[in-house]
């Protein structure tokens, strides 16, 4: 196996094209694989495949020593065993022969009352979407107990950053900028975890550029932001070129559009999540990454939403909220 070869299984994603770019930029050999180019990253070898094909996913990973698994289901097909399935398949696909395998993991295998989600934390989710995660990452674990890989989940928050669409801040909080007005996400005064994807990217390659003093199956957790609906509006205030109108995103509209859009229907099964402050803390992750390692807050909300203030730019919300990390 090659240790500088990193393939990277669900390059269209959110977390695939930003983890593809940011093992680019350090010099790994970094092949993407996925239905389609549509993203044509400079420096990524591209191998069509589908996640359905365990055939194809062999032939992406070839001889590489390092796998980022940045594969997804929409978001309202966890159920009825098929994520287990997808996980079983890309486990297929990795082999027995101790390749590291790196995936994202996220927030919804912890009980809403845990005020901080350390990677030793116990968990016990609040919903039948987390006994999914908990059950996938349980898989991972079995694997790397046999021996046939080394796995790492980093988990983070909610995703956001430039050129990301499909996300809170595009079909959720911008969705009316046209008029002038941008919704905060959560109740007042509760802090909600953010990931910032390229500052989760560069976590992901220093992970994997450390993985030989790490265990065969190890947890961490990227803290990234954490803010209340307050900061989060004073940000966007503050980048905004011109002035906007912030008000609260109302949650309990959730369950009413989910009546006819089965995505924001499961969305708002996970709706405790805006309502309990439940803060990633990591001491052994944030010291390999060290002081100062994030992006400010400020300034990466001003990267964010740059692009919705562009003249004639006309925001595409192409698919699903789920889409962006299905290959």
């Amino acid at each position: 196996m090659s240790n500088r070869k990193v393939v990277v299984l669900g390059l269209n994603g959110h977390i695939g094209k930003a983890v593809a770019q940011a093992f680019v930029a350090t010099g790994w050999d970094v092949t993407g694989m996925a239905r389609t180019d549509k993203h044509r990253i400079a420096g990524v070898r591209f191998v069509q495949g589908d996640s359905d094909s365990v055939e194809d996913m062999r032939r992406a990973i070839g001889d590489a020593g390092v796998v980022v698994n940045a594969l997804n289901l929409p978001y309202h097909q966890w159920d009825k065993g098929r994520m287990e399935a997808q996980m079983s398949r890309v486990i297929e696909a990795l082999g027995t022969v101790g390749r590291t395998v790196l995936f994202p993991g996220n927030i919804y295998n912890f009980s809403a009352s845990e005020r901080f989600v350390a990677p030793d934390t116990v968990q016990n989710p609040e919903t039948p979407r987390g006994g999914i995660r908990v059950r996938v990452e349980r898989m991972f674990e079995a694997a790397a107990a046999r021996g046939d890989i080394q796995a790492i989940v980093l988990r983070a928050g909610d995703f956001y950053g430039p050129g990301a669409t499909t996300d809170w801040f595009d079909l959720a909080m911008f969705r009316e900028i046209d008029k002038g007005k941008v919704a905060t996400m959560g109740a007042s005064g509760i802090g909600h975890s953010w990931a910032y994807l390229p500052d989760l990217a560069r976590a992901f390659e220093a992970l994997a550029s450390t993985r030989s003093s790490f265990g065969p199956f190890e947890r961490f957790h990227f803290a990234g932001h954490f803010v209340t609906p307050a900061e989060m509006r004073a940000a966007i205030e503050r980048a905004a070129p011109v002035p906007v109108t912030v008000r609260p995103f109302p949650l309990w509209l959730m369950p009413l559009i989910g009546l006819v859009d089965p995505i924001m229907r499961e969305t708002g099964k996970m709706a405790y999540l805006w309502r309990n402050p439940m803060e990633l803390t990591d001491k052994r992750l944030d010291a390999l990454l060290g002081e100062h390692f994030n992006t400010p807050f400020e300034a990466a909300i001003a990267a964010t939403i740059a692009r919705f203030f562009k003249p004639r730019n006309k925001i595409e919300r192409v698919g699903e909220l789920s889409h962006t990390s299905h290959v």
